[in-house]
């Protein structure tokens, strides 16, 4: 298995299928991080921020515009180790966001509000993986109270 870390799709085909309706309900989408050593804005701004504080400015204003798309923050944590399998390098944090629908995702990603938070995710990211994944039967009844709370904010 190849596994290639982007910062932003660059696949047309891909860009095409987010905006299909995608699955029924909502989607979770694994979010798989590494960070630069140094954060670089393409403006040439000076800084100071590693990589990773470039992006925590991004997460922290991500998770305040979720809510406004039905979206909220599910979890994050940072990788500690890896049990089983081998990459070259492991990511540095893994998140977990949650959206009613792909459109969701999409309109989000495609927002004034997001375009303006973005540039710090481009700063501080070296790459991840983004994937969406789908509640298996019977699970989303016990997940259902969290759900709404993190959408409420």
């Amino acid at each position: 298995m190849q596994v290639i870390n982007e910062v932003m799709p660059g696949d047309p085909a891909r860009i095409q299928e987010m905006m299909a309706p995608g699955p029924a309900g909502p989607i979770f989408m694994v979010n798989l991080l590494k960070f630069k050593e140094r954060a670089e804005y393409k403006d040439g701004r000076p800084c100071d921020l590693s990589g990773r504080d470039a992006y925590m400015i991004y997460g922290r204003a991500v998770s305040k515009l979720l809510p406004k798309f039905g979206g909220g923050a599910f979890f994050a944590g940072d990788v500690t180790f890896l049990a089983l399998g081998q990459v070259e390098e492991l990511w540095d944090e893994i998140a977990i966001a949650t959206y009613p629908n792909r459109k969701a995702l999409f309109d989000m990603s495609t927002s004034p509000e997001w375009q303006e938070i973005s540039v710090h995710r481009e700063a501080g990211l070296k790459g991840q993986l983004n994937i969406e994944t789908v509640l298996q039967d019977g699970v989303l009844g016990r997940l259902q109270p969290l759900l709404e709370a993190i959408a409420k904010g």
